[in-house]
């Protein structure tokens, strides 16, 4: 059990184990036989950015406190990890990283952890988001970066579909349940204070805004009725109706003194009821908000982190009942996990914000998850 073990020693947990899973097959099924597990199996898989593993995947049984299970060996020469993406559809996962001189993707078979594909993508990459079919990548084109523009690859090769040109320095790109595509760019031309939305049909783009400044990251809700904002400048983040164009700021109360820069993760709860972002990166807490009333946020607590540092990105279990805080970019320090509906802290895992579950039946793939913190509730 590795739910209370210091990010060090989770490395050390998989050589003590490494008898028991050099027996283990690769579906869960099997596991699920062998020691009389539900017959589903949720996994968190986990791509590292600690120094010594970054690029590896961590795959952690949640419902066994967070237990590792193995370590995938993926790619070399992972200088940065930027997203991750999966589906069920197809049962492939896809990571985006950067080297010391190119963006990359590979592309992980989930059935026997094999790399698939692993290709270099021009000009750049950021985190990136998929089609829900399993069909397509949508791939910014970096937060650094120039091209006015983001990439559509396909997902069984890699291969150039199209691009769709809007803004440069594109940085996170979401389809969220609902969809359309979601675009977020850290532009200084005055585009970056909008946040796009690109039909998956036709490719044609709209936007709303202007928010209060360069937005950061930023999560949807089921219906894709409200979306979320961290903006730079803004203790606190920004609410906009979706439909109207509405924006309404929500301002942390008694906030730590000095200018905020970019508070840098946001999540709805699955169930829609609260929203969790980061405070900045030298301020070791999270800010949890009330969305009885989405366009009347309502501040509700803030929780202290052990890592003593900030965070950077944020998300959620499928069904809500655990909240993963990263910390920040890079960092040796854990990914903490917090029970999402008591707020307590239950553990830590190995450093990484590149994250989502993924549930096992009978061996087969039965959802998927997503990195960002996206609200569940459809009807």
């Amino acid at each position: 059990m590795l739910l209370n073990a210091k990010p060090g020693v989770v490395l050390a947990a998989v050589a003590l184990a490494a008898a028991i899973l050099a027996a283990l097959p690769a579906r869960f099924a099997s596991i699920a036989a062998r020691e009389n597990a539900p017959e589903v199996a949720r996994a968190l898989y986990a791509v590292n950015q600690s120094a010594a593993d970054r690029g590896t995947i961590s795959v952690y049984v949640i419902d066994r406190g967070h237990s590792l299970i193995k370590v995938i060996r993926t790619v070399a020469n992972v200088n940065d990890v930027k997203g991750v993406a999966a589906s069920a559809a197809t049962g492939k996962l896809y990571v985006a990283y950067r080297t010391s001189s190119a963006g990359m993707i590979y592309c992980l078979d989930l059935s026997t952890d094999a790399i698939l594909w692993n290709k270099a993508v021009d000009p750049d990459v950021d985190r990136l988001s998929i089609h829900p079919d399993g069909r397509l990548l949508y791939v910014p084109t970096f937060e650094g970066g120039a091209a006015g523009f983001i990439n559509v690859l396909d997902a069984e090769t890699g291969g150039l579909v199209r691009r769709v040109h809007f803004s440069n320095r594109s940085h996170d790109t979401l389809f969220p349940l609902s969809g359309p595509i979601f675009q977020e760019t850290k532009a200084e031309d005055g585009s970056g204070r909008y946040l796009y939305l690109i039909d998956p049909k036709s490719y044609a783009v709209s936007r709303i805004g202007p928010y209060a400044g360069i937005l950061g990251p930023y999560a949807v809700d089921g219906m894709s009725r409200h979306v979320v904002n961290n903006v730079i400048g803004l203790w606190g983040m920004q609410v906009a109706e979706i439909g109207t164009g509405r924006i309404v700021t929500a301002n942390v109360p008694d906030h730590p003194r000095g200018g905020s820069g970019l508070l840098h993760g946001i999540g709805w709860t699955p169930d829609e009821r609260e929203v969790w972002h980061s405070s900045s990166p030298a301020d070791p807490h999270v800010f949890i908000w009330d969305m009885a009333e989405p366009m009347a946020p309502r501040f509700k607590q803030r929780l202290a982190l052990r890592s003593g540092e900030g965070s950077h990105w944020m998300t959620f279990s499928i069904t809500g009942d655990y909240a993963y805080v990263a910390p920040n970019k890079n960092s040796e320090a854990g990914t903490e996990i917090f029970d999402a509906r008591t707020h307590a802290s239950v553990g830590l895992i190995g450093s990484s914000e590149d994250m989502l579950e993924i549930d096992f039946a009978d061996g087969k793939i039965g959802r998927v998850g997503d990195q960002f913190g996206i609200g569940r509730v459809v009807r």
